[in-house]
């Protein structure tokens, strides 16, 4: 329910406004609190002071186990909880073992106590030392890299190249999960907005085009996956169809992230109009490989369609940045 207060003039110069009682009570603000200010556009936020008070969160994992207990360690890390208590009325063994592999897999994230019932999880990054822009920046470039050494070792059937870039793919999601955290933090509170320097318009641009770039990085691992159950080489005219193919597409999702980060507002949509534009030519180019595959054992025919297909959408996710990039460079009413 909105409402209205009315701005006053007090002492001559001072403009003051009342707050609601009801959100003042239900927020412990009374005589003598502490409120904070943050401006944004023709916006003011006003927000409790809380200080350098770290949010604790618990949770009862008497019935989790293996992949379960590791998506809650992940979900209490992404929600925004700097300390995280996991409760039973006895930690197995394997609970603990599971909330370690989940905790390494983590930015920041350190064991801080271990008892017979418990087990206490701390952040240990400062808030300043997040960037959502640094991490975006990290996943391009493991994303892309993978994306090439994906299709160099289908090129040269190098299995070791494979299995490197499934490894690579824990790199690409513990930064996804980093970016997923900071955004949420700039959802719940004005104060980590203004501590990342970012608008939160901004903080959600990044989020959506790391979410593509954690995609275009799946589609890579899938392409490793799947080279793993080649025993004979590629017919070169597909593996060199193949190269051309992923050449375009990592010049779409270059030019979308491009785009994306850069602060000329035409030079922007200059970019991202480009990179959509290509994705066309990129999805025809993708049907002509599936007809050279036509002539081959159906089994390598199946194989190396699905990885045409994960090539291409790589292209896709990289029109999606750009479309995100478009919306960035608008005018903003």
């Amino acid at each position: 329910m909105v409402e209205t207060r009315k701005v006053q003039v007090t002492g001559g110069s001072t403009f003051t406004v009342s707050i609601p009682k009801e959100w003042a009570t239900e927020n412990d603000v009374s005589a003598g609190s502490v409120v904070e200010f943050y401006p944004e556009g023709d916006s003011l936020f006003l927000a409790p002071a809380n200080g350098d008070e770290r949010t604790e969160g618990s949770l009862d994992v008497s019935d989790l186990e293996g992949d379960e207990l590791t998506r809650a360690v992940m979900t209490m890390y992404v929600s925004g909880f700097d300390i995280i208590s996991l409760e039973s009325s006895r930690i197995t063994t394997d609970q603990r073992r599971t909330i370690r592999e989940a905790t390494q897999s983590l930015v920041g994230l350190e064991v801080l106590e271990e008892t017979r019932d418990k087990v206490v999880i701390r952040d240990l990054l400062d808030s300043a030392e997040l960037s959502i822009h640094t991490a975006v920046r990290r996943m391009r470039l493991i994303s892309l890299s993978m994306l090439e050494d994906a299709v160099d070792a289908l090129a040269e059937l190098d299995t070791d190249m494979a299995r490197d870039v499934i490894q690579r793919d824990d790199d690409v999601d513990r930064l996804w999960m980093v970016v997923s955290r900071i955004f949420r933090a700039t959802l719940r509170t004005p104060k980590a907005a203004e501590e990342l320097g970012l608008p939160r318009e901004v903080c959600f641009d990044y989020q959506s085009a790391a979410r593509q770039l954690e995609r275009i990085a799946d589609h890579a691992t899938k392409i490793a996956h799947l080279t793993l159950e080649f025993e004979k080489p590629v017919p070169e005219d597909v593996v060199e169809a193949l190269s051309e193919l992923h050449e375009e597409s990592r010049d779409v999702v270059d030019a979308g992230m491009d785009a994306l980060l850069t602060d000329d507002g035409d030079e922007a949509t200059r970019l991202a109009n480009d990179a959509r534009e290509s994705v066309q030519a990129i999805d025809e180019r993708a049907r002509k490989i599936d007809e050279l595959l036509r002539d081959l054992d159906p089994a390598r025919a199946q194989l190396l369609g699905l990885i045409v297909d994960s090539v291409s959408r790589s292209a896709d996710y990289g029109g999606n940045i750009a479309e995100t990039a478009l919306q960035k460079a608008a005018p903003t009413p």
